[in-house]
């Protein structure tokens, strides 16, 4: 009997050495910057995550489409409009966040004095390029997430997106004042010009009151963005066991004081670890100082914050987005007058160009993504199937796709995110008649006004 315990626990220790030394070796296996293979938690990257990553398919051909994820209604039927709401392309950090990235390199090459391989990369190798100009700008890699959308929006909606309702002026582009937008607008337009092959003066408009609604709603600016206690839960989740535990074992691997390690600290080499990989497509040696459960928590911390900054957290996160969602209803309610009349169309594809804060509230607003559990501090292990994952949902060149169709029955319409279908809750028909979309959302087509929602109610 006492034979048979010590063998298990031999047993037992032997399993346990060998998986340490095998995520301790794993510093040393794809870390050199050279090497471009994609990190093993690249999908747990949030916000800061690739397009192609969650359409792996465009992996292999950035300009393939995947008819298989799409549902289209009859062939009877003609597309007859596009508006596309679209997120900017991939971006260098912003100065806050190069700041605190700054700090965590320099903590690391002064104190760490582990003997991992990874390690000593970073130290011998890995220089801190990050500069505070970079700020939040667009990358060459952001510029061609867009040229290359625009380029599959030719394919996926070719009766729609051609040289003559450019020439005409019935493709719109209209963008957020913030250089990402304006240059990723601009490389979209590169990529339309390239893909019907013409050359075309097509400018785009600036419209921070659409494509910044969140800036201008004072409600929102005073309950959730100047308001710590609005992110209660995500600063509870930070000081959390499970965060805690993250700090603990990135102390262990880099061998300094736990008090040295912070969730800013964990948070500045998650994101080393995602910039090297979105910007420059390397597997950096930062990458191997996550594990998976590591990475999952640093997730949901992500998660948790859109989910209360700009999503189901409070009500007037997706409220203050009512601007937008009336912007659309009304450009749709047109080009169907235009239809039932038989006059010609003003605006056969509109084009705007935002943020993840632009797009996250609409969908939102649009009742999708939502989780029968609410997101909280507490709930990170029952959590793990959740349908909010904002990395899924508004990766960089993130896009809302909606469009119009004239079928014999009357107009139709479909709804894309990230080119894949979208069934609006409440309908259950992928492609409803427009009509029933608008009596779906009638409460807010008929409220949801933008001046009364973002209101400061000082009584």
């Amino acid at each position: 009997m006492v034979k048979q315990v010590v063998t298990t626990i031999c047993f037992v220790l032997f399993h346990c050495i060998i998986s340490y030394w095998a995520f301790m070796s794993s510093c040393s296996i794809h870390s050199s910057p050279k090497i471009s293979i994609i990190p093993a938690i690249a999908r747990y990257f949030g916000t800061k995550g690739r397009y192609e990553d969650v359409n792996t398919y465009l992996i292999d051909d950035l300009l393939v489409t995947n008819n298989s994820l799409v549902t289209l209604p009859s062939s009877k039927c003609s597309e007859i409009h596009l508006t596309a709401i679209i997120r900017h392309g991939t971006r260098y950090p912003t100065s806050k966040n190069i700041q605190k990235m700054r700090e965590f390199y320099d903590l690391v090459v002064r104190d760490a004095t582990g003997n991992l391989n990874c390690l000593s990369e970073i130290k011998s190798q890995w220089k801190m390029w990050y500069t505070d100009d970079m700020d939040g700008r667009l990358v060459d890699k952001g510029r061609a997430d867009h040229r290359h959308l625009a380029q599959r929006l030719i394919k996926w909606f070719p009766s729609l997106l051609t040289e003559d309702n450019v020439r005409n002026g019935r493709v719109k582009l209209i963008t957020s004042s913030k250089h990402r937008c304006v240059n990723s607008t601009i490389a979209f337009r590169e990529g339309l010009m390239k893909g019907l092959s013409i050359k075309v003066e097509l400018e785009p408009a600036v419209n921070d009151a659409l494509m910044r609604y969140f800036d201008q709603c004072e409600r929102f600016v005073k309950e959730v963005e100047n308001n710590k206690s609005a992110l209660e839960e995500v600063k509870r989740f930070n000081e959390g066991p499970e965060m805690k535990r993250v700090m603990e074992k990135m102390a262990d691997r880099l061998e300094v004081p736990y008090a040295s390690i912070t969730d800013d600290s964990v948070e500045a080499a998650f994101f080393l670890c995602a910039y090297e990989f979105t910007i420059h497509d390397l597997n950096s040696p930062w990458c191997q100082l996550f594990d998976k459960v590591d990475a999952q928590v640093m997730e949901y911390a992500g998660d948790l914050k859109q989910y209360w900054k700009r999503s189901y957290g409070h009500d007037i996160n997706s409220k203050s987005s009512c601007i937008l969602f009336h912007d659309l209803f009304h450009r749709l309610d047109q080009v169907v007058a235009q239809i039932n009349s038989d006059g010609a169309l003003s605006e056969a594809v509109t084009v705007q160009v935002g943020h993840a804060e632009t797009l996250l509230p609409l969908l939102t607003l649009l009742d999708l993504f939502k989780d029968d559990i609410p997101l909280s501090s507490t709930n990170f292990a029952t959590q793990k199937n959740r349908i909010f994952r904002s990395g899924n949902i508004v990766p960089y060149a993130a896009n809302l796709l909606v469009v119009l169709y004239k079928c014999p029955e009357g107009i139709r319409m479909g709804a894309r995110l990230n080119e894949k279908s979208l069934t609006l809750p409440g309908l259950a028909d992928p492609v409803p008649m427009y009509e029933d979309v608008k009596k779906r959302y009638r409460a807010l087509l008929e409220g949801c006004d933008q001046e009364t929602v973002c209101k400061i109610n000082n009584s």
